[in-house]
Formats: structure tokens, C-alpha cells, sequence
């Protein structure tokens, strides 16, 4: 028989927050894959679990898989575990999960604290359709392209940022999707000094320029309202006309006016078909 990959979630940062079956799974498997071994022995040896460790993370992820793979299919039960919170979000594993998966290995989840659903639970933001972004790019204009793309998008929106960043990354907010938006910063959630801030991207620029921003952040922003105002064709292809200029293509043009109004690309597609080239650069 093959043996069990177990999908275990560990502590966002309070220990108490471990579940009683989650210790006894890392109890009871033959071994534990950790993103830090290090730092999982701490939690190990919190809760007196003697298990063996194996290092599973990013940079080694490569050769590892198929290592734990034909562990597990030799009998051997692994438990896998990240840093905080549940493997594969924003964290190694999803490669694991998907080859076990395919090889019909048994992988079972053991849910545990999550700084997604923790910080959208305390944001007073609407919940019943949000969306995880991870981290945004670390490039200005990356970073600055994927907010272009979410920018008309309804739901609450939820994103991971490093200290030395969550200003440049609400800066670009403020510029591409606007200062008036709706947002909750959560940091440090379920540690010691675990806080929530409420109020508009333009306030919170304000709010982390006067302090030195430290810990993990979680950023939860509203969604962009639907009830926008119809926009007549001669204003649609007013914009076209204006992005045409700057060199994009025809289907360029209509993909971010679509994203940017929320109408169907084919439609204004259709518009942008109705300029001729002659009428270009004028």
C-alpha cells in the first residue's frame, strides 16, 4: 500500500492556534517535509514531536518531489508543513500535492490557520466573493500592470506584502485603482502585537509614511463598485483612438479598456475595427 501525504496546517504566528489533530498527524507520521526545518523544530519541539524532518522548499523542490514521491509510494506517511499557516499558499507544495495526485497517492488536508481568511474575517469588507493575489510583482511596472488588471475587478481583494514594500505597493494603488478605495491593513495577525487598520488607500499612505513599517502585512481591498455609469461609443472610441496612439494593436486597445470599464472585449473590439488608420495620429 502506498502511504499518506498530509497537507498540515501550522500556526500563523500564535501557538495555540495548533489543532489537536494536526499535532497528533505530525506525531504519528514516519516523516515531515518542512519549508524550514529549523523553524519547524521549534514547533516540534513545542509540542514534544520527535518525527524526523526533511527540508522541502523552493530551491529544492526540484529533486526533492520525486524523492518524496517515491517515498510514498514505497508505504512511508509524510506530513508536509510550511513556515505558517497551510502549504501551498504562497508557500512551497502545490507541486507535491499535484504529482501525488496524479499518482494516485492519497493526500489529505489537515486545515489550519490562514492569514487569508483570518485578515478577511476581521476587515469589514465584503466576504462572500473575494479573491488571493499573493504577492504583487517587486517591479514598479509590474506591480503597476497586474493592479491595471484587477482594477475593475468586484471582488474584495486580498494581498501578502513585505514591510519595506507595503508603501510603494499602496502608492501604486493609489495611482491605478484610487485613493478613495476601501481597504483593511492587517498586520502581524495572531501575534503579540497582532493590529487592523480601516479606511481608504489615500488615508493609508498617510498611516504607514508616518512609521517605520514592520512585521507581515496583509492587505484586504474592496472590489470595484458595478455601478458605474454606461459609457456611450463616442467616448469608447475616444479612448481607443487615444491608446491606438500610444502603439498598441487593435486587440491590445480593447483588452485594457475592457478591464479598465468592464465591458466585453468582443464589444469593444467591434469599435475599434470602426478606425481607420488614416485616422491615427492626428
Amino acid at each position: 500500500m502506498t502511504g499518506t501525504l498530509y497537507i498540515v496546517g501550522t500556526p500563523i504566528g500564535n501557538l495555540e492556534d495548533m489543532t489537536f489533530r494536526a499535532v497528533r498527524i505530525l506525531q504519528t507520521v514516519d516523516l515531515i517535509a518542512a519549508e524550514d526545518t529549523r523553524h519547524t523544530g521549534k514547533l516540534l519541539h513545542h509540542f514534544q514531536i520527535k518525527t524526523p524532518q526533511i527540508s522541502y522548499h523552493d530551491h529544492n523542490r526540484t529533486t526533492r518531489t520525486p524523492e518524496l514521491l517515491s517515498r510514498l509510494q514505497q508505504g512511508t506517511s509524510i506530513a508536509l508543513v510550511t513556515d505558517a499557516g497551510m502549504p501551498g499558499i504562497s508557500d512551497p507544495g502545490y507541486e507535491l500535492v499535484k504529482v501525488c495526485a496524479d499518482a494516485g497517492v492519497l493526500v489529505v488536508p489537515i486545515p489550519g490557520a490562514s492569514a487569508v481568511i483570518t485578515g478577511l474575517s476581521a476587515s469589514g469588507l465584503p466576504s462572500d466573493r473575494f479573491a488571493f493575489e499573493g504577492f504583487l510583482p517587486a517591479k514598479e511596472k509590474d506591480r503597476r500592470a497586474q493592479l491595471e488588471v484587477l482594477r475593475s475587478d468586484p471582488r474584495t481583494l486580498i494581498f501578502y506584502e513585505a514591510p519595506h514594500r507595503v508603501l510603494k505597493t499602496l502608492q501604486d494603488m493609489a495611482e491605478v485603482i484610487g485613493r478613495d478605495r476601501a481597504i483593511t491593513i492587517a498586520r502581524e495577525l495572531t501575534k503579540l502585537h497582532e493590529e487592523f487598520w480601516r479606511g481608504t488607500v489615500g488615508d493609508a499612505i498617510v498611516k504607514i509614511s508616518d512609521r517605520d513599517p514592520q512585521g507581515e502585512f496583509t492587505l484586504i481591498l474592496s472590489g470595484a463598485s458595478q455601478t458605474t455609469v454606461p459609457l456611450s461609443e463616442e467616448t469608447l472610441k475616444t479612448e481607443l483612438h487615444s491608446l491606438l496612439n500610444q502603439g498598441m494593436s487593435r486587440s491590445e486597445a480593447s483588452r485594457q479598456l475592457a478591464q479598465q470599464t468592464a465591458l466585453p472585449k468582443r464589444q469593444i473590439y467591434q469599435l475599434a475595427l470602426q478606425i481607420k488608420d488614416d485616422d491615427l495620429n492626428q
